[in-house]
């Protein structure tokens, strides 16, 4: 009797079990659990599946006018080596003070 009543004790004290811990995703969770992508609604669903997106919650972007920008959009994957320009003098010189 004494022996059950320990056990009984050291269940109740245990600490929780680590693999309770882990991040909740759809596959450990509940049947009916949908966590989604962390992205907001644009819409709402209907009563007969169907589903309405409204305007004002459709994200806006506001994108400034870059006609006389002096810097590209674009990185060419492709670098070109650059010879006597100003920028090897300078690294040339960093480096041998």
């Amino acid at each position: 009797m004494p022996l059950g009543l320990i056990t009984a004790i050291g269940r109740v004290m245990r600490k929780k079990r680590t693999s309770s811990l882990n991040i909740l995703t759809s596959k450990r969770g509940p049947r009916d659990y949908y966590k989604g992508k962390n992205c907001k609604p644009t819409g709402f669903h209907t009563r007969k599946g169907g589903y309405v997106i409204m305007d004002e919650k459709l994200p806006r972007y506001v994108v400034p006018d870059l006609t006389d920008f002096k810097l590209k959009a674009y990185v060419s994957q492709c670098a070109r080596d650059v010879s006597g320009g100003s920028a090897t003098s300078s690294t040339t010189e960093s480096t041998n003070a």
